[in-house]
């Protein structure tokens, strides 16, 4: 049994790297002052308050190798959480895993940080490596047991805001959102209901995962709880970040929000006439559109972008 500990939770970012047409994939080294030392993982790290997760990859390959990347494409997005008694803390990170190029840069070793060797190995010479469990995914090996996970996550809400360095209270929060389309093709989107940030527009259905919960597995759930319907996730289409300064919601005062949101497309092949189960809370209205009717509605910023990459908009 693991002690009770404080339950935390982050975003971070990944960089996927191969060279020798794929053969070889860049790893660094967790130091001893980590929270696992020895073990080795994707370079990348924590998504600071209001950084674009496409940027941290960058700084943190950076960071950790000594080499500059170019983002390719987005991989995979993943959540794990591990406990640390040393620390206090059990952690649940989500984790956005980006393809990556190498522009240039000299691969180096690093002193007194969490990292400090960086190296290139074949996916063979990985699998005998104590990788992160994450690592082990996106590489497709067999998931790797050098976290200490709890025995039971912790309940945490999906949003909580905090005060931060300048007073103002700051939340970061990670959800994940559906653009579902049924057999005719039609869309489902939701209605922001008035007291909210974007009300008046529609929105994707879906909403901040839990803790310990997958970005996929929470999709499905808050589409069912949300709209009543039943789908199934058939892509990962993207990443979407967005940084409200003073967001004014229900809580009546404002708040530094950073929004980090995985979208996917999900299909409903037998859809009902939706329904709002969470009365008086964010969501007041959802409704199949046809694709035709969807062009000319407003709608939030993160739905406008994976409209767009459904090619629906």
């Amino acid at each position: 049994m693991t002690p009770a500990l404080e339950p935390l939770r982050r975003i971070a970012a990944y960089a996927l790297c191969t060279q020798q047409a794929g053969e070889e994939v860049l790893l660094v080294r967790a130091s001893p002052s980590s929270g696992t030392p020895g073990a080795w993982s994707l370079p990348g790290g924590a998504v600071d308050h209001g950084e674009n997760p496409f940027d941290t990859v960058v700084r943190e390959t950076a960071a950790e190798t000594g080499l500059s990347v170019a983002v390719v494409g987005l991989a995979e997005v993943l959540a794990d959480w591990r406990a640390l008694p040393g620390r206090g803390v059990t952690i649940h990170t989500d984790r956005l895993i980006y393809q990556a190029s190498i522009r240039g840069g000299v691969l180096r070793d690093r002193i007194g940080q969490p990292t400090d060797l960086a190296r290139w190995f074949t996916v063979k010479q990985a699998e005998a490596l104590p990788l992160r469990p994450f690592t082990a995914t996106a590489l497709g090996l067999p998931a790797a047991s050098v976290d200490l996970r709890p025995d039971e996550p912790p309940e945490l809400p999906s949003f909580y805001a905090v005060p931060g360095p300048d007073g103002l209270h700051r939340a970061q929060r990670f959800a994940a959102y559906a653009v579902a389309t049924d057999p005719q093709r039609r869309v489902l989107l939701t209605l922001i209901a008035d007291g909210y940030p974007g009300a008046g527009c529609w929105h994707l259905p879906g909403g901040g995962t839990d803790f310990g919960e997958q970005p996929a597995v929470a999709l499905i759930r808050e589409l069912q709880e949300e709209t009543g319907q039943r789908g199934e996730i058939i892509e990962l289409l993207g990443v979407a970040s967005h940084r409200d300064a003073a967001s004014l919601g229900p809580e009546g005062y404002p708040i530094d929000w950073h929004g980090v949101r995985a979208f996917y497309r999900v299909s409903v092949g037998l859809p009902t006439p939706p329904l709002v189960y969470d009365i008086g809370g964010s969501t007041c209205e959802a409704r199949w559109f046809d694709a035709e009717d969807v062009p000319a509605l407003p709608v939030t910023e993160v739905t406008e972008q994976a409209l767009r990459e459904a090619e629906l908009r």
